[in-house]
């Protein structure tokens, strides 16, 4: 069995280079020359590919590039031999920074999007061929470059003047940092809602999605079928989905059961298809009701819990998660009681406490409060720290409370006594509810979640009563 081929890096950040195992006999060779579970095991990237394309080059001398198409390459020759030279074609600090290498049927190259890619032919009958993670699509253009730039300063083998080379490519403009190949952009989907604005902040250049148009925000149902299709998905590295229909008890009617299952299921089915499609990085958040709250206060709700929703937003947002599930680069933050911009639950209590009224709050509920920014913050550290895909668990840290004891807290920094808010429990809630006609759903009793697993990765949740302070003076 073929062992595992090696890794190199390079002064190109992440261009590298591989050494394949190649079999050597009196009939030929063998290699391995794309497998993908030993290729990510030597650090490659999980990069999709969805095309082989095979260039064959009859004469030495035949020079092809430079070329900086929008996609990753992985090259390898299946007979001959080439020069390679490579140039970081992207916006940054290593933009015009150059490599070459000599290359056999025993090499490959893997070519990050933006890098421009040329070779020059050292044997007749050369066979270059490459994976790639995208479809060529008609009128794409990309950045080219001259192969006698003189910043690049490529020491061809065979004199250009001797080398056999396209008119198109003898015709390639030098470098310029004008046309440098900017980076896939992200994409917030669910922008005008309190998290989607917490994600803009951090964000700002990020193009902004939502069921309906605001300032810098562009319309886009995920369940229209003609404009998802419309939509230029390639462009994306990333898309944070903050979308969800959050209305807890409306969900139990009629027209909300629709809505709700539309926004927490169908959206993040159809982005989880995307995300395989065009390989980008599907970020979403998802809730504390996917369990019915029965786990243990200590160590709370785990990543690994079997799923056990009680209302339709509860299963409508489980089967969201079980779609996502299905992205291969995907995050899935579960996160409970979110505050940030907008009417929530501490906003309310603020204004009762003003008002002078003394409100009576549920006190069996148990969990932590979450802020916008302690989410943005997680999403940050995850998508930056390269950790592991899947699900985490995320909210502010500290011990858990109930919603009176919440409620206290913010009576206290009120200028109002703790002992204004009185208790009740879900059931006697429910039971006023559900007398004055209105729907009721189901609420789990223990929201709070083990937060051992996102701790591992190297983050470390603020408590949630000295974001409360900050949030109330802001």
């Amino acid at each position: 069995m073929a062992s595992l081929p090696s890794l190199e890096t390079t002064a190109i950040p992440g261009l590298v280079v591989v050494r394949l195992d190649r079999r050597d006999d009196d009939r030929g060779f063998f290699k391995e020359n794309w497998q993908r579970e030993k290729m990510l095991a030597i650090g490659l990237p999980d990069f999709g590919p969805v095309q082989n394309n095979v260039s064959f080059n009859g004469d030495r001398g035949v020079t092809r590039g430079i070329h900086t198409e929008p996609w990753d390459k992985f090259i390898s020759l299946a007979t001959g031999r080439i020069f390679g030279a490579w140039v970081d074609m992207r916006q940054g600090e290593t933009f015009g920074a150059t490599f070459t290498l000599e290359m056999d049927t025993a090499v490959a190259v893997f070519v990050p999007r933006g890098v421009g890619n040329s070779y020059q032919v050292l044997e007749d009958a050369t066979a270059y061929t490459y994976l790639v993670n995208e479809h060529w699509r008609p009128g794409v253009a990309y950045p080219a470059l001259a192969l006698d730039d003189p910043n690049a300063a490529i020491a061809w083998p065979i004199p250009l003047t001797e080398a056999i080379i396209s008119e198109k490519d003898q015709n390639n403009p030098t470098l310029d940092p004008s046309t440098a190949m900017a980076p896939k952009k992200t994409l917030i989907v669910g922008a005008l809602g309190q998290l989607g604005r917490a994600l803009h902040a951090a964000h700002p250049d990020a193009d902004r999605v939502d069921l309906f148009t605001g300032e810098g925000v562009t319309a886009l149902d995920l369940t229209d079928s003609e404009a998802v299709a419309a939509w230029p998905w390639h462009e994306y590295a990333v898309v944070l989905n903050a979308a969800a229909y959050t209305a807890v008890d409306a969900a139990e009617t009629t027209e909300g059961r629709v809505a709700a299952w539309a926004a927490n299921a169908t959206g993040p089915a159809t982005l989880a298809r995307l995300a395989r499609e065009h390989a980008f990085t599907l970020v979403h958040y998802s809730s504390e009701y996917v369990f019915d709250g029965t786990a243990a206060l200590d160590p709370g709700h785990t990543e690994d819990e079997p799923l056990s929703p009680l209302g339709v937003y509860a299963q409508s947002k489980a089967a969201g998660d079980l779609a996502v599930g299905l992205a291969p680069r995907h995050y899935l933050l579960r996160t409970s009681w979110v505050i940030g911009e907008g009417n929530n639950f501490v906003r309310t209590m603020r204004g009762l406490a003003e008002k002078g009224v003394s409100p009576s709050v549920v006190d069996d509920q148990v969990g932590r409060l979450t802020f916008t920014g302690e989410l943005v913050r997680a999403t940050q550290h995850l998508l930056e720290s390269a950790a592991a895909f899947g699900t985490y668990n995320v909210s502010n840290g500290g011990a858990a409370m109930s919603w009176r004891e919440i409620a206290q807290a913010v009576f206290e920094r009120s200028g109002r006594s703790a002992d204004d808010v009185s208790g009740t429990t879900t059931a006697t809630y429910a039971e006023g509810v559900l007398a004055q006609g209105k729907p009721f759903a189901p609420r789990p009793l223990n929201s709070a979640m083990s937060l051992e697993k996102i701790r591992a990765t190297g983050f470390e949740a603020e408590d949630a009563l000295v974001a409360l302070d900050r949030y109330l003076a802001d």
